[in-house]
């Protein structure tokens, strides 16, 4: 555990100039404020204020100023920016001003899920397996989905465009202390995969916000615009990102029986994710394009059920290498890691607890199966019903959440869209 005077320290021997206290928004944004050291002790002692619509957004109104209180154990320099006056990092909790933790901010719902898990004695030890977009910009430095990029699955250069670039993100990841497992060109022209090793779940749930900030930055570098959009082109594959999941118990997997084989509790642990996998969809699957991705195959998952191998399954449980690990396939790159853990965590536990059946693999199964939400209004008005999501993430949020996502499937609804003109205008 990092003090105070550990990251003074650092700040004086490294020659940083600037440090950015960064948080994460309702819906997944990372935020920050940049400060000088002159600042920083400032912010240790009193906390940094920011307006309260830094974490909703300017149509929610909260009564008070709301203040950046300092992890000091995620303290990083960032190694993309100049190594002379360097540029810092620390990830901050939100608090109101008599100090107490901002019941609103996703990093403290995903603490509060945490604490519970553990005093039950319980620990999560997660890893993600990230996909992202390279595309060009135009003339003005703006995105498009423009690339000459025409490789495949784990193809290699000089067919891969992007290999640079990527071999660039996970030189700078390894700086900041990331354990980077591989790194791959994926199935569609400049879609690229990184994953990284296993994190208890709020590390790892920084790590994915850091990772992102990293890709984005590393990329404009080579001129080209990072993106987590999940289907940005009709015509290829989506990028998700998969999630696994490790339960530990007394310093051992306890998804995995003494034999080897899978436990009772991970199927029930699997049970809760499919019991509840239209309202985890808003919170895994946040966006109206998200659905895009799991409607267009690909690969890409869309039945509620398990397998050991079958992709069409939002479940898979992974024992390869000897261990066990649940695998949730539904998640992409515009959720919020910290939400996106506390509720998969809440509805794993919730099967884990009342004992549920997850049945049989899809494979094996002869009965129909239950198919994903098709659109995010689905997913939403499952989410407003869930009691055992209510609970964890908090009533109050929910309706927030809910209200700013059914404005935007509204917005959605009431756009015309390229598609509709070119179908319909010169039919009717």
């Amino acid at each position: 555990m990092r003090t105070k005077a550990d990251i003074l320290r650092m700040i004086e021997e490294e020659d940083v100039e600037f440090i950015r206290l960064q948080f994460t928004d309702i819906l997944g944004n990372l935020k920050n404020i940049a400060i000088t050291p002159n600042q920083l002790e400032r912010a240790m002692e009193d906390m940094y204020p920011i307006k309260a619509e830094g974490v909703f957004g300017e149509e929610y109104f909260y009564p008070g100023t709301l203040y950046l209180h300092p992890d000091y154990d995620t303290f990083v320099i960032l190694p993309w920016r100049p190594q002379q006056e360097k540029v810092a990092k620390l990830v901050c909790d939100v608090r109101t001003a008599d100090g107490k933790c901002f019941p609103f901010s996703p990093r403290r719902i995903l603490k509060n899920v945490l604490e519970k898990s553990s005093a039950q004695g319980y620990t999560f030890m997660v890893n993600p397996e990230c996909e992202f977009f390279l595309f060009h910009t135009d003339d003005n430095g703006l995105p498009t989905t423009i690339s000459h990029d025409r490789a495949g699955y784990m193809d290699v250069g000089p067919v891969d465009f992007g290999e640079n670039a990527r071999r660039d993100i996970v030189l700078m990841l390894e700086k900041m202390d990331f354990d980077v497992l591989s790194s791959h060109h994926e199935n569609a022209p400049a879609q690229h995969e990184v994953d990284f090793g296993e994190r208890e779940a709020l590390k790892c749930a920084d790590d994915i916000q850091t990772f992102r900030f990293a890709v984005r930055s590393v990329a404009k570098r080579f001129g080209l615009y990072a993106t987590f959009m999940p289907k940005p082109k009709t015509e290829d594959a989506g990028a998700g990102m998969h999630t696994n999941f490790v339960l530990m118990k007394d310093g051992k997997n306890i998804f995995r029986n003494p034999d080897g084989g899978i436990s009772d509790i991970a199927y029930e642990f699997v049970a809760g994710i499919m019991h509840h996998a239209k309202a985890l969809s808003a919170i895994s699957n946040p966006i109206v394009n998200s659905y895009k991705r799991l409607l267009g195959g690909y690969g890409a998952p869309s039945e509620i059920g398990w397998s050991e191998r079958n992709d069409n399954a939002m479940v898979t449980i992974d024992t390869s290498f000897g261990d066990v690990k649940v695998k949730i396939r539904t998640p992409d790159g515009a959720s919020n890691p910290y939400l996106l853990m506390a509720a998969v965590i809440s509805a794993g536990l919730d099967g884990v607890e009342n004992h549920m059946s997850a049945g049989v693999d899809i494979d094996e199964s002869e009965d129909g199966v239950e198919i994903l939400p098709g659109n995010l209004k689905i997913a939403i008005d499952a989410f407003a019903e869930d009691k055992c999501l209510r609970e964890a993430l908090g009533d109050e949020f929910i309706n927030i959440y809910n209200e700013i996502k059914n404005n935007e499937w509204d917005e959605y609804m009431k756009s015309v869209s390229e598609w509709e003109l070119d179908r319909y205008l010169t039919r009717m």
